[in-house]
């Protein structure tokens, strides 16, 4: 019976994290959460949060239920893959719309870190006399918000590597703009950016390659531009002052600096795309959680070395002629 009732639990919990990643891309700061509510075994209601700011997963879920099947909230269960807030942001507290409706029961996949919630939801509604239960997928829900678990618990942005690397190893040639990738890898580059709050670069590869680093090719909100360096050495004209996206310039004499400074900021997570050096001050202080390489079918035989890194390799698949390979940092704090 414990096994089908767990069952039943991560059936429902893995919908809602479904729903969760639909808010990718859209979302940040805040966490992606979904929410269904089930009566039997019957979903009469479900949402997520789709737009920073707005609704939250639970207020959407609860709206969706249908006019006929509102006399059953209060015999329902809610299912949430993230622990409801207990305060009055942007939105009001999403515990106090659970008492309201006299919902029963609520199961959560993991409990939110941020200061503000941190247990206070999930005591509001025992209080309250809702039964609550923890921990159902819990490793796929840390997974889902690593970005946000990380920032809030360590107060740095989660930091992603990415870069692109000819077959004989080389990332560019000095001063030369140089395609490397073909364009689904360049597709899949913009999906990446959209999953990130903020894009970085040093100042030499915006001087060089004079690069949007805007979401283009894929859906979701323009993440800020990030340029380490000094706004003066930019021509006015360059493409990061256009309006397409926010930019910010940042100086530090580490990278460590740089990354307390966007923290402050309140970016949570970071695509760093460049240059070499850059990528390789991250890799040699181990200022990384994962890594994208994209490596091109051709050969330069000379230019930029590309940055000497190794990790654990999480998966390795194909775009038309180029190969991804995605890493995990063994030696960064890491909380999926």
């Amino acid at each position: 019976m414990a096994d089908k009732i767990l069952s039943t639990h991560e059936k429902y919990m893995r919908h809602c994290l479904e729903l969760a990643e639909l808010g990718n891309g859209f979302v940040a700061p805040n966490p992606m959460v979904g929410a269904v509510l089930v009566h039997g075994d019957r979903i009469i209601g479900e949402g997520y949060h789709q737009v920073c700011g707005q609704a939250h997963a639970e207020v959407n879920c609860i709206a969706s239920v249908a006019e006929e099947d509102r006399a059953l909230i209060a015999q329902s269960t809610l299912y949430v893959s993230l622990e409801p807030c207990a305060h009055t942001g942007k939105t009001p507290p999403c515990a106090d719309l659970i008492i309201r409706h006299n919902i029963p029961k609520v199961v959560i996949s993991v409990t939110d870190p941020f200061d503000a919630v941190n247990g206070k939801g999930i005591a509001r509604l025992r209080e309250n006399g809702v039964e609550v239960i923890t921990g159902v997928l819990e490793q796929e829900g840390r997974q889902l918000l690593k970005h946000f678990l990380y920032f809030h618990q360590h107060n740095l942005p989660f930091v992603t590597l990415k870069f692109a690397q000819s077959r004989d190893g080389f990332i560019g040639q000095p001063k030369k703009r140089i395609a490397i990738s073909g364009p689904l890898a360049q597709r899949y580059v913009h999906q990446l950016r959209a999953r990130h709050q903020g894009i970085l670069v040093g100042s030499n590869t915006v001087l060089t390659d004079n690069p949007a680093l805007t979401v283009r090719q894929w859906h979701g909100q323009q993440p800020v531009r990030i340029v380490v360096g000094k706004q003066e050495k930019i021509p006015a004209d360059y493409a990061v002052f256009d309006n397409s996206a926010p930019t910010v310039f940042i100086s530090g004499n580490t990278m460590m600096e740089v990354l307390k400074n966007i923290a402050e900021q309140g970016i949570i997570s970071v695509l760093i795309e460049g240059g070499a050096h850059i990528l390789q001050q991250c890799i040699d202080a181990q200022l990384w959680q994962e890594a994208c390489i994209i490596t091109g079918p051709d050969d330069l035989q000379e230019g930029i070395s590309a940055p000497a890194i190794q990790g654990i390799v999480t998966d390795t698949f194909s775009l038309a002629n180029d190969r991804i390979q995605l890493l995990k940092n063994p030696h960064a704090v890491f909380t999926a």
